[in-house]
């Protein structure tokens, strides 16, 4: 299923892709149940089910449709108004989380009009940072975003090695929104971090700085060439590691990043959602939690797993992998990380910490008043 903001109609696509297009307010006037077909299509942009065991009957089946969401949603998403609402809609949610600071990871697809106009990365980011400043105004507290630009690892090297140059000028353009470089997608089935070292080695051999934040070890396989990408995050010096389930695999990796304070971005839901564990008591992060390993929570895709905002994720970190004897010390190191291994300058860093203690401090006294 595709959508199109477009006046006049598009042209209809070619047999193989799909059928003609159909303007949306003619077809619901055709049926009989709009409610039913709302609904249906509702279901194409999450993976919300009542029986997921029985439709995600493995991996490869909640992926392909995963990776399908994303495919059907961006033709409504990437419209240049609903990108702006849908920016600022995102921060809200965030933001009704007490969540003051966010660093999202965008592939930054081209933006277009209703005249079928197309924008740049540029225009892209320059969005996100106005809607950010925006949004502060009416938002006490705000902190702001900054963007890890994005690839898919499916592409070809050459492909990746022409986002290796655009995240570093995009970095040079906007260097306090353009923080680092990561690869998306499914580790099984997608490219290595190793096949890709010729064009991950761009920045270091024209002396330049990209900071990296790979997904690595997003896995339950060991010994596979997926497997190893956790050694070469850290042989290419990752500034923190999406998922890192497969990480407890390797203890000789596992030590150096914990000596390094490298943290490892815990996504309780999404792990579950995409199969690697199901009951989260046996998630690789609670050995890791137990013995003090550096980590933080993260969402992944909240919208698409029906939830929104970090708290549902911090819930099932706490209930979950925390274990009986996770308490209110256990949130509140999980809620100081989030800063200490945020992107933010050393002074961003400070202020934002001093500003979060408050908040803490509030909730603790607020806390203890009704108990």
């Amino acid at each position: 299923m595709q959508f199109k903001f477009a006046h006049p109609t598009p042209p209809t696509p070619k047999p193989t892709e799909c059928s003609e297009w159909i303007l949306l307010e003619k077809y619901r006037q055709q049926l009989q149940n709009v409610t039913d077909f709302e609904d249906r299509m509702l279901k194409n942009f999450t993976l919300m089910t009542e029986n997921p065991e029985v439709v995600y009957a493995n991996q490869d089946v909640v992926w392909s449709k995963f990776e399908s969401i994303f495919f059907s949603i961006s033709g409504l998403v990437h419209y240049a108004p609903v990108f702006k609402d849908y920016i600022f809609q995102g921060l809200q949610e965030f933001y009704q989380d007490n969540v003051f600071y966010l660093e999202l990871r965008a592939m930054l697809f081209p933006v277009y009009e209703l005249d079928g106009t197309v924008h740049s990365r540029e225009w892209s980011v320059k969005t996100y940072k106005k809607v950010a400043y925006e949004f502060a105004k009416t938002h006490p507290g705000f902190v702001g975003i900054k963007i890890i630009y994005t690839d898919h690892r499916v592409k070809d090297v050459p492909l990746i090695a022409q986002s290796v140059k655009v995240a570093m000028e995009l970095r040079a353009q906007f260097p306090k929104m353009v923080v680092g470089f990561d690869l998306v997608g499914r580790e099984d089935t997608g490219r290595t971090l190793r096949d890709y070292q010729e064009a991950l080695l761009i920045p270091t051999l024209q002396g330049m700085k990209l900071p990296y934040f790979f997904h690595a070890g997003e896995t339950d396989w060991q010994g596979t060439s997926t497997d190893t990408n956790l050694l070469d995050a850290l042989v290419l010096n990752s500034t923190r590691i999406g998922h890192g389930f497969a990480l407890s695999k390797h203890p000789a990796v596992m030590e150096y990043f914990r000596k390094k304070d490298i943290p490892i971005e815990v996504c309780p839901i999404s792990n579950q959602v995409l199969k690697l564990v199901s009951d989260l008591r046996n998630h690789p992060a609670a050995a890791l939690m137990a013995n003090g390993h550096p980590m933080v929570i993260s969402s992944d895709d909240p919208g698409i797993f029906g939830s929104k905002g970090l708290s549902y994720d911090f819930y099932e970190a706490f209930m979950g992998i925390g274990g009986m004897k996770a308490d209110l010390r256990t949130l509140k190191q999980l809620a100081i990380n989030s800063i200490k291994y945020s992107a933010l300058p050393h002074t961003d860093k400070m202020d934002f910490m001093q500003a979060w203690e408050e908040h803490w401090n509030n909730f603790i006294a607020d806390l203890s008043e009704r108990l």
